[in-house]
């Protein structure tokens, strides 16, 4: 078995008594209604050695002179980010928590995972591909939402390599999995970057044509974890178009443009600035969870989005070889998951910048393919950039 690494976090909050056992309580310390954190030893050094599947999750830390990253091969998922403030406070930006069962247990399955194979929803579970009909996993309103339960989320990557800036993880996603067809294996890297950046590189093959649209489904809080709304994060998305959806949230045609709604984030905008306006799609989302079409101007890394913690000045900026991005702004936590520091993450209190191509893109033949063909190396990079602004 994998041996799970101490992640040394810094906690605002004590723990409720379902998650003691992962604490610290000598070193844990309440403060007051702030970021601001006292050093703990947060996870037990057998809080993630658990098995799932019939295999070995651990724990693994990246740092850099001034970040720590938790990533846990469950899911592949992303469980702690540490990073100053503006006032040099150490501040955990990603709510997760504090054991691999924990996880398991949520009512939200997808704190901080890489969803696939394919991420974002396929409408009825169906698409048909050369012919043939496929029927995917349902568990999203008569739809397909990160490729069910049989997804990227729910498995234990292999680690093929870790060191203190960066780890490989790697998933054989077998032929008929979840509905899809084709043998497909994925490598994810995380990497620590010299300045500040969380770089995440995916590569993949198949054996027989299949959707391949990976994405990592990392929740953010630019205040810090359990720290309240996100509303008044102020937000930039270099997009020009986005997708209208339906009542199920997939897509409906061709994308339209941001022009005088609710969607258009060219200029940087407060979350919760126009969220409750009256707009059928902020209705359909129960807010904002639709995908934007990125204004790129080649084929290679480049910046999408801007966002600013209002509290931290902790400023995020994601950069991508992706064409569009998911924008959620949390709108469905229901505050029943407790997380790392035994507070729950409510209502808009995280969002996920998920890069991506576009929903339901199986079965329309318009929008950009995801169809991974036998022979085809699969590539994407997204880093999400971090610094602070007074």
């Amino acid at each position: 078995m994998a041996v799970a690494a101490v992640l040394s976090l810094n906690s605002c909050q004590k723990a409720n008594k379902t998650e003691s056992a992962a604490l610290d309580s000598t070193e844990a310390a309440a403060t007051s209604d702030t970021t601001a954190m006292a050093t703990a030893k947060l996870l037990d050094p057998s809080a993630f050695a658990d098995t799932i599947n019939g295999k070995a999750a651990s724990l693994h830390i990246l740092r850099n002179k001034d970040m720590q990253l938790a990533i846990t091969n469950y899911g592949a998922r992303i469980v702690g980010l540490i990073l100053p403030d503006k006032n040099g406070v150490p501040t955990d930006v990603v709510p997760g928590f504090a054991t691999a069962q924990a996880y398991q247990k949520a009512n939200e399955p997808f704190y901080g995972p890489i969803v696939g194979r394919f991420g974002n929803r396929i409408a009825n579970g169906k698409f048909t591909l050369n012919g043939q009909t496929y029927s995917t996993e349902i568990n999203n309103n008569g739809n397909t939402l990160h490729s069910g339960p049989s997804g990227f989320h729910n498995q234990v990557w292999d680690v093929k390599q870790a060191d203190d800036k960066s780890i490989q993880l790697s998933y054989v996603s077998k032929d008929g999995e979840g509905g899809f067809p084709g043998t497909v294996t994925t490598n994810v890297t995380y990497t620590l970057t010299d300045n500040n950046g969380l770089q995440i590189e995916y590569t993949a093959t198949t054996d027989k044509p299949t959707p391949y649209n990976p994405t990592s489904h990392g929740f953010f809080n630019l205040n810090g974890e359990a720290s309240g709304t996100i509303n008044n994060h102020v937000l930039m998305i270099d997009a020009d178009r986005y997708s209208v959806v339906d009542k199920g949230l997939i897509p409906q045609g061709e994308p339209v443009s941001v022009e005088g709604t609710p969607f258009d984030f060219r200029k940087p905008t407060a979350i919760g600035a126009r969220v409750n306006e009256k707009n059928e799609q902020l209705t359909f989302g129960g807010g904002y969870d639709h995908n934007f079409v990125l204004n790129r101007k080649g084929a290679g890394v480049e910046k999408a989005v801007e966002i600013i913690g209002d509290k931290s000045g902790i400023k995020m900026e994601v950069l991508t070889t992706e064409p569009a991005m998911q924008f959620y702004g949390g709108n469905f936590f229901t505050g029943n998951d407790t997380g790392k520091y035994g507070k729950a993450t409510k209502y808009r209190e995280a969002f996920a910048l998920e890069a991506q191509h576009y929903p339901d893109s199986p079965n329309h033949p318009t929008y950009p393919t995801t169809i991974l063909k036998p022979g085809q190396t699969y590539k994407q990079t997204t880093t999400y950039r971090f610094s602070t602004v007074k």
